[in-house]
């Protein structure tokens, strides 16, 4: 059982940011050494704070006028709307299938310091 430190607990819901910059990009690929490459990629570039592999998912969708059904690892990385276009343009040099999934959904609240990580570790870097 969960028990909160109610001071620690008021002070949490205080930090916590209800608009942000950050957003969740989700990235499907077609193997594990795809997402392995996409994943160390935009972490090392700074594009993204961090990158999860969700196990093997099945997906179905329309291909060439045919419903088709396949195998695909999911990709969740948390960067900011600014880096979104570099991490974009980073995921389709890295990815196999000709029209990739790249979408992004807005974090609309978060703790204020995890937004800031997210912020911070994204960062372009002076020479980069």
């Amino acid at each position: 059982m969960l028990v909160r430190n109610p001071s620690n607990w008021e002070q949490t819901v205080s930090m916590i940011e209800n608009i942000s910059d950050c957003i969740e990009v989700r990235v499907t690929a077609g193997s594990r050494d795809e997402t392995d490459r996409i994943c160390s990629a935009v972490v090392e570039h700074r594009l993204a704070a961090r990158a999860q592999i969700v196990a093997p998912i099945e997906s179905t969708y329309w291909w060439a006028g045919e419903v088709q059904h396949s195998g695909e690892w999911l990709l969740l990385m948390t960067t900011t709307t600014e880096r979104f276009e570099d991490l974009a343009r980073c995921v389709r040099e890295l990815r196999s299938y000709e029209v990739p999934q790249i979408i992004a959904v807005a974090l609309v609240a978060g703790t204020a310091d995890y937004l800031e990580w997210i912020r911070r570790e994204t960062a372009p870097r002076s020479g980069a």
